[in-house]
């Protein structure tokens, strides 16, 4: 195992995006799983994706305000769809939210289609390249994500659904440019189930274990030689198995002591 090639040059930024990500996703991602909304993340993470696919067929640069600003748009266009379906047809929400990914991922194939880089495309939108990121891509969405945050905490306890709505896709948008659809996913989801029913510093558990899987994916896969995106998602899952197997466990032996 050559420890040589762990480069902070290329990890650290890397990392840094993990931890930004984590910032946001880590609380938004428990509030998914608390209103039974599994897949929003990937539907919204997919149409923000269409959106960046159209602004780049205008040959827009990745990172112009073009490029963000359509991104955003779609992504935002998504959000207001599915905050009227779900105080209208609350019943069927899921399978709109399902229907919704399935036509953004199939417009998104058929505008690269043409594209003789379109497959590229496409997978680095799905796997994202964070070990490509810079330390002055992470600038602006570090401001980004403080100002989701602050409204977050300061006001979500009291908001509507659409404020939830609207931070979920502004911070969507920033993080699949970053890392990907699938680690958009699994950022949100992973620890969110491990804190499941979790009552006491639930989020405190929630951030170690998104961190710990960035922290050890990026190691393994420049260790490895592996796609980094990939093995971050699978390490992400691991360390949440690991964290619900701890807890019953101890939370076993400690009510076998009491008794």
């Amino acid at each position: 195992m050559n420890w040589s090639v762990i480069d902070v040059s290329i990890l650290g930024p890397a990392l840094i995006a993990g931890l930004l990500v984590t910032a946001t996703h880590v609380p938004l991602g428990r509030r998914v799983l608390q209103r039974s909304i599994i897949f929003l993340d990937l539907a919204i993470a997919q149409i923000a994706a269409l959106g960046l696919i159209i602004a780049y067929s205008f040959d827009w640069q990745p990172g112009a305000w073009q490029v963000q600003l359509t991104a955003m748009a779609a992504a935002i266009v998504g959000v207001l769809l599915l905050n009227y379906t779900d105080k209208r047809w609350p019943d069927i929400q899921e399978a709109i939210i399902g229907s919704l990914f399935v036509l953004a991922s199939s417009g998104s194939v058929l505008l690269l289609a043409t594209n003789p880089h379109g497959g590229e495309q496409l997978k680095d939108l799905l796997v994202g390249q964070i070990l490509w990121v810079s330390f002055d891509q992470l600038i602006p969405v570090a401001i980004l994500y403080s100002v989701i945050l602050v409204i977050w905490f300061g006001f979500s306890k009291r908001s509507s659904s659409l404020l939830f709505y609207l931070l979920f896709a502004i911070s969507i948008t920033a993080s699949v440019q970053l890392v990907g659809i699938y680690l958009v996913f699994a950022s949100l989801i992973f620890p969110a189930l491990a804190i499941r029913r979790v009552s006491k510093y639930a989020l405190f558990y929630a951030y170690v274990v998104s961190v710990l899987g960035y922290l050890s994916g990026l190691i393994m896969a420049a260790l490895f030689d592996l796609p980094a995106g990939a093995i971050i998602v699978y390490s992400l899952a691991m360390l949440a198995i690991v964290f619900v197997v701890y807890r019953r466990i101890f939370f076993n032996s400690n009510v076998a002591k009491n008794k």
